[in-house]
C-alpha cells in the first residue's frame, strides 16, 4: 500500500509538506503543490480520512435527513446538497425520516453517532423531539424546506406569495370559486401556502369559503380524496390549486375518474413544477421552486455555521417562478423572471 512517505519521496518533499497539501493546513508553493499532486496521481495514493478525523475531530461528512426521497422535489434538493458538499470536500450520509416524528428522532441520532460534522434536515410536522436532541448536543444543523423557528439556520422557498399569484391569476380568468388542496397540517409550507391562498382571495375581493379548502396530507392518495370532496360540494370549485407535486397527481386521478377534462371543465394549477409537467395534456401551469439552489444554500449555511459557531442564526428564502402553461385555461406565455433571493437575520 502506498504511504504518505512514498509520495513525499517521489515528489522530493517532506512528509509534512504532503500533509499540508492534502489537508490545506498551510500555504504551499504552486510548483511544490503540483509536484505532490502529481506524485499522488502517479502512485495511486489514497488519503486516510478516518485517521485524519481522529486527529482533527472532524469527519468531513454531512448528515442529510430528507423525507420522501422518491419525490422529484426532494431528489433535486439532494442534487444541490450533494454538489455543494462535494465541492467543499465533504461526503454525505443520507437517511429518510419518512415524515414520522419518532423515526426522525431515531435517524438523526444515528447520523450523530456516525460523527457527522453537521446536519441538514427537512423536519416533520412534529419536530420537537428531534430539534431538542440536536440543540442539547449542539449539533450544527440547517433546516430546509420547512421552518422550525427563527433561532435556527434554515432555508426554504417563498410560499405565500407564489400561491397568492396563482389565486390572482385564476381570478383574472373569471374564476370566483377557487379550491385549494392543502398539505400536511403542522408543516410550515402548508401554513404559508394556505395563508397565500387566503391573501389571494382577499386581494381579488373573493370570500373565503371553508368548503373550498381540503387537506390532502401532502400525498397523492390524500389529494385524490380531497379533490373528490371538493367536487362533491353543492357549489364545487371551477378551479383547483394543488399545494405540491404529489398532490397534483392525486387531483388528476380524481378528475379523470369523474370524467372531467382540464381546463374545459375545470382549471388546475399547482405549486411545485416537475420535469414531466409539460408532458400532460394540457400542460400544467405551475410554481417552480429552486430545488437545487435550496440544497446548495443549505450547504453554504452549514459550512458558515461550522466556521463561525457563534454567529446569529439566519433564515434564507429563495424566490419561485411562475411557469405559465395551459391547464389554467389560457394561452402559454414566457415564465416570469424571479426576484432576487431574500435573507432574513432575526434578532437572537
Amino acid at each position: 500500500m502506498t504511504t504518505m512517505t512514498d509520495v513525499a519521496r517521489r515528489a522530493g518533499v517532506s512528509v509534512a509538506t504532503v500533509s499540508h497539501v492534502l489537508n490545506d493546513t498551510r500555504p504551499v508553493r504552486p510548483d511544490t503543490r503540483a509536484a505532490v499532486l502529481g506524485a499522488i496521481e502517479e502512485l495511486g495514493y489514497t488519503h486516510n480520512t478516518l485517521a485524519r478525523s481522529l486527529v482533527t475531530s472532524r469527519t468531513r461528512s454531512i448528515g442529510l435527513a430528507v423525507s420522501a426521497i422518491s419525490n422529484p422535489y426532494f431528489t433535486e434538493i439532494l442534487q444541490g446538497v450533494e454538489a455543494g458538499a462535494l465541492a467543499a470536500g465533504y461526503s454525505l450520509l443520507l437517511t429518510d425520516p419518512h415524515d414520522d416524528p419518532r423515526h426522525e428522532r431515531t435517524v438523526v441520532q444515528l447520523l450523530h453517532e456516525r460523527r457527522v460534522d453537521g446536519m441538514i434536515v427537512a423536519p416533520s410536522a412534529e419536530p420537537a423531539a428531534m430539534v431538542e436532541y440536536l440543540a442539547r448536543r449542539q449539533v450544527p444543523t440547517v433546516f430546509l424546506d420547512r421552518l422550525v423557528g427563527d433561532n435556527h439556520d434554515q432555508v426554504c422557498a417563498e410560499n405565500s406569495g407564489p400561491v397568492r399569484q396563482l389565486v390572482e391569476h385564476l381570478a383574472e380568468l373569471g374564476h370566483t370559486r377557487i379550491g385549494l388542496v392543502a398539505g400536511l397540517p403542522g408543516l410550515s409550507t402548508t401554513t404559508e401556502r394556505v395563508e397565500g391562498y387566503r391573501e389571494g382571495l382577499r386581494s381579488r375581493g373573493l370570500p373565503f369559503a371553508p368548503g373550498l379548502l381540503a387537506g390532502g396530507n401532502s400525498e397523492a392518495a390524500g389529494a385524490q380524496d380531497a379533490t373528490r370532496r371538493l367536487l362533491a360540494a353543492p357549489q364545487p370549485p371551477t378551479a383547483i390549486i394543488t399545494a405540491n407535486n404529489a398532490m397534483t397527481i392525486g387531483a388528476l386521478r380524481a378528475l379523470r375518474e369523474l370524467g372531467l377534462e382540464v381546463p374545459r371543465d375545470i382549471a388546475l394549477v399547482c405549486f411545485d413544477d416537475f420535469s414531466w409537467a409539460d408532458l400532460f395534456t394540457p400542460r400544467l401551469t405551475a410554481i417552480a421552486q429552486p430545488s437545487k439552489d435550496i440544497g446548495a444554500a443549505a450547504v453554504r449555511l452549514l459550512l458558515e455555521r461550522l466556521a463561525e459557531p457563534d454567529r446569529p442564526p439566519r433564515t434564507v428564502r429563495l424566490p419561485c417562478t411562475f411557469v405559465h402553461r395551459t391547464s389554467c385555461g389560457c394561452a402559454e406565455s414566457a415564465p416570469a423572471t424571479p426576484p432576487a433571493a431574500q435573507e432574513r437575520n432575526p434578532t437572537p
